[in-house]
């Protein structure tokens, strides 16, 4: 069984800025992954072009091992959209991350994942991918200079 899954979320910042963080290895490891977790640059590839490869390594911090995410961009819309396809996850999941300008200063990102499998759909792995949105508001109010 499979389902979808749509985050979103407020930034005050550009699309442009947003897509910057989302598809550099040296911002996003300021931010990859759950709470308790750490992606250094090292452990991150990004080919940004339709079949190129992201691929992210998060390493436990409580050492408790590793866990890489591999997948093949199937659009990059530069800076409105990326959409990722994870062949490895059963069946392929894809995630959609779009980039809306509100004309105000603000950016909404929406992050919707088809094709989810069951296990990714359970409240702890929800509530861990959300700890890792959490991380990217924080890093994204950093670098626009005003506090969360």
């Amino acid at each position: 069984m499979t389902g979808e899954l749509t985050y979103r979320r407020v930034h005050r910042a550009t699309p442009e800025l947003l897509f910057e963080c989302m598809t550099t290895p040296e911002h996003l490891a300021c931010f990859w992954g759950p709470t308790g977790t750490t992606t250094p640059a090292e452990n991150i590839t990004v080919d940004l072009r339709p079949g190129g490869v992201f691929e992210t390594t998060m390493v436990s911090d409580a050492g408790h091992g590793s866990h890489t995410m591999r997948a093949v961009y199937a659009e990059v819309e530069r800076p409105d959209r990326l959409v990722w396809v994870e062949a490895d996850v059963e069946g392929g999941m894809r995630t959609t991350v779009t980039f809306t300008d509100l004309g105000d200063g603000r950016t909404e990102v929406v992050v919707h994942q088809t094709n989810v499998p069951e296990a990714y759909l359970a409240a702890q792995a929800q509530a861990g991918f959300a700890t890792s949105l959490d991380r990217f508001d924080v890093y994204v109010a950093g670098l626009s200079g005003r506090p969360e």
